[in-house]
């Protein structure tokens, strides 16, 4: 991996969390880096220049290493199929239609999203070695992926970083009180340095759950956890037939039928910081699946300085861990600690996929003579 950053796991009050995640049957394990030449090269045979494509296997592998199955090499067939269509542009460059040192807006022209975010978090922690913030914003790229995978190595530059992504061609969630689907789940995500006690990782979906979740519990033939979902009728309900193609349904908010109106206020920002700061949104109908992406990058240098930071929240993160317990859970935990744990372990063990994965890229990698992946 070109991101070897990982969290001593004694910073991370081990979890117990299982090596079995959902929808993982067996345990079959792979070194991280024979899954990145082996995604690397199915990208390349499908067009991507070689370094661009190892960049999207990179962050395909960090979003499994650390639980986000949905949105890690399960994707990698879509991708290969999007850029077989032509619905992802294979080569050339982003259009900057603005650069003024502090913001910069680019149009993504449907190039890989992951590449996209990829580059622009790596110039904006450059630029923030000279000032205390950088926004980027990009419109009209492709898929970015998970959001979290992209935090690890700007905490460990000791930045601070917001990232947050909407898709204007696409509808899965009502307004709170509605029916009719209208915005994406919107996600948002942030990393924030704490010294010793590792750093605070979020990556939250401004809707109950994300449209790949709902498919995955479809395709396993499962109920979501709990009603997280409209029919078509607007009754609420945990059936993940109802969502996709005709079926009418939709995501709930987050915070569901009580305080969903918290998660719609937070969808509707995301919409702003992407679509209305990009000048690309829904108004103009934008076709094909893509992304608006908005990067707010801080160096706390500038301000208060990164060792005050760190002090702040590792304080603050360690008194969040050790608040008593209430009854059904063994202890406190702070956003990323299971990710970070996971990745931990996936590193040094091996990374566990989902046994349906290597099945779907199969006959990519028949098509193109590339030998499967061999586990450890």
């Amino acid at each position: 991996m070109s991101w070897p950053w990982v969290v001593p796991e004694s910073n991370l009050h081990r979890t117990g969390l299982p090596v079995v995640i959902f929808g993982i049957m067996k345990e079959i394990r792979f070194t991280p880096d024979v899954l990145i030449r082996f995604g690397t090269a199915l990208l390349q045979k499908g067009g991507i220049p070689p370094e661009r494509a190892r960049i999207i296997a990179e962050v395909l592998l960090e979003a499994d290493m650390m639980g986000h199955v949905t949105h890690g090499f399960q994707l990698l067939h879509q991708y290969l199929k999007e850029l077989e269509t032509g619905s992802m542009r294979k080569r050339g460059d982003e259009k900057v239609l603005l650069d003024q040192g502090t913001a910069v807006l680019w149009d993504g022209k449907r190039l890989s999203g992951i590449y996209l975010t990829y580059k622009a978090l790596t110039e904006a922690a450059q630029r923030v070695q000279n000032q205390p913030s950088v926004i980027y914003i990009i419109r009209n790229s492709h898929h970015i992926g998970c959001l979290a995978a992209y935090m690890p190595r700007m905490v460990e530059q000791g930045l601070l970083c917001i990232l947050a992504s909407s898709d204007p061609s696409v509808r899965m969630v009502a307004p709170f009180g509605g029916k009719v689907p209208l915005y994406t789940p919107n996600p948002i995500a942030a990393g924030v340095p704490a010294g010793k006690e590792g750093p605070f990782i979020l990556d939250i979906s401004t809707s109950e759950t994300a449209a790949g979740v709902v498919a995955r519990h479809k395709s396993k033939g499962k109920k979501l956890p709990a009603a997280w979902l409209l029919d078509g009728e607007g009754n609420p309900t945990d059936d993940p037939h109802v969502f996709g193609g005709s079926a009418g349904g939709t995501i709930l908010p987050l915070g569901g039928l009580d305080t969903g109106y918290k998660g719609y206020a937070l969808g509707l920002l995301v919409e702003a910081l992407t679509s209305g700061l990009s000048g690309w949104g829904r108004s103009k109908n934008p076709q094909g699946w893509g992304a608006n992406v908005f990067i707010l990058v801080i160096n706390p240098q500038f301000l208060g300085g990164r060792k005050a930071l760190e002090r702040e929240m590792g304080w603050l993160l360690a008194q969040c861990r050790n608040n008593p317990p209430r009854k059904g859970f063994d202890r406190v935990r702070v956003p990323g600690d299971r990710a970070l744990q996971l990745r931990s372990s996936m590193q040094r063990e091996g990374v566990v996929l989902d046994d349906g994965i290597l099945p779907t890229l199969e006959p990519w990698a028949t098509k193109w003579n590339i030998p499967l992946p061999e586990p450890l």
